[in-house]
């Protein structure tokens, strides 16, 4: 007598209907997406982390360089400013990009900062990237800060550029 690729009844019955019942155990239904900001300690000027649940909206930004302080004279070299000048013009553009696309600063849960050194300093200027970064995080108008990470670097594109930042952002749908 042939008994079959089951040959317990009870058992593939059994099988079938826990099969079943996974997906709603494993696969609640969504919940609210959300952004969490983990700070441990609130005086810091940056996050710990920033935990991103599933079904949140993203968007990742690339590297953004400063613009020039002054449209320059005939003939002359564009004039970046220092760390802390260029720090203000990337994150102004980086806000007019979140802008643009429906997201604010306080949306901001990472930011990667690529830093030169000043040739007038002979370093990296890490205090006016700070000293920018104050003006756009833990302000009036923005009470959050990010994630962040700082890194020396030997050069960036071009010489007169002394930050680069790198920015995502995520926000609730």
């Amino acid at each position: 007598m042939q008994q079959g690729l089951f040959p317990n009844r009870k058992i593939m019955l059994t099988v079938c209907a826990l099969a079943s019942a996974l997906p709603a155990v494993a696969l609640p239904a969504t919940a609210s997406a959300q952004v969490v900001k983990v700070q441990s300690n609130p005086n810091s000027l940056i996050l710990d982390a920033a935990d991103v649940k599933a079904g949140t909206d993203m968007i990742f930004l690339s590297g953004q360089l400063a613009s020039p302080v002054a449209p320059p004279a005939a003939g002359a070299a564009p004039d970046f400013g220092d760390t802390k000048t260029q720090t203000i013009s990337v994150l102004k553009k980086i806000k007019a990009l979140l802008e643009a696309r429906g997201y604010t600063m306080d949306d901001l849960i990472k930011l990667t900062l690529f830093v030169a050194a000043d040739p007038k300093l002979g370093k990296m200027d890490f205090a006016g990237a700070n000293d920018g970064f104050k003006m756009f995080f833990k302000t009036a108008e923005n009470p959050s800060t990010v994630a962040r990470s700082t890194f020396q670097v030997a050069a960036l594109v071009a010489p007169q550029f002394l930050i680069e930042i790198e920015a995502i952002a995520a926000k609730k749908r």
